[in-house]
């Protein structure tokens, strides 16, 4: 019988619960903000989250996330951690919501 081999695991923030982390699948996490900083602009507007989602779902690779309804938690999971991070911000007073890129 073969060994199974742990997952490698990342912990991630949560910009609205401080201190707050949790483990998830760091191949999937590691994918998923690849493609939020390629889609995600530098400067203003910034995306709303639909338009965030749509965006990676039509980039997400399809092997890591076949069940394309998981792309939507996936691309949540990472944008809280990326803005608990600051790697991305929300548009200040922007309604909806928008989030660009910091850096």
């Amino acid at each position: 019988m073969a060994k199974e081999v742990a997952a490698r695991k990342i912990l991630v923030e949560n910009v609205n619960v401080p201190g707050y982390t949790h483990p998830v699948d760091a191949a999937h996490y590691e994918a998923m903000k690849k493609v939020l900083l390629r889609v995600l602009p530098k400067d203003g507007p910034g995306l709303t989250q639909t338009e965030m989602w749509e965006r990676a779902a039509a980039l997400a690779d399809r092997a890591l996330f076949p069940d394309r309804g998981k792309v939507g938690w996936w691309a949540k999971c990472v944008q809280l951690d990326l803005e608990a991070k600051e790697v991305i911000v929300r548009d200040k007073g922007a309604k909806p919501l928008r989030w660009r890129r910091s850096r």
